[in-house]
């Protein structure tokens, strides 16, 4: 059999095992450190106190169109042509998440 052969094959076998270790130790310091991270926020959940901005809902009424989720917009002042559209910033949604807490409800 030819050597050139045989060695082909084991360079690609020794490069998928190396390659492959390294995929496994990334994922696995992944999950580690994602399961940290859930444990402290969890902990942190129980022991803070709610947020005072959105009453520890993570929410609130939308400032910008009052809870309407449209807004009226007009490119030139015109009051004939005044247009209703989606408001930007709930997204006509109503509700904005608290910039305070970012949407955890506590601080």
């Amino acid at each position: 059999m030819n050597p050139i052969r045989r060695r082909f094959p084991t360079w690609i076998t020794g490069a998928f095992v190396v390659l492959g270790g390294i995929a496994t130790l990334n994922v696995a310091s992944t999950l580690t450190l994602k399961g940290l991270h859930f444990a402290s926020e969890n902990k942190r959940k129980k022991t803070a106190l709610p947020c005072k901005s959105c009453r520890g809902k993570g929410f609130y009424i939308c400032k910008l169109c009052s809870g309407n989720s449209t807004i009226a917009w007009s490119p030139m002042y015109d009051p004939v042509a005044i247009n209703p559209c989606v408001c930007p910033t709930c997204d006509g949604n109503r509700v904005q998440r608290c910039l305070n807490c970012l949407g955890k409800g506590y601080d």
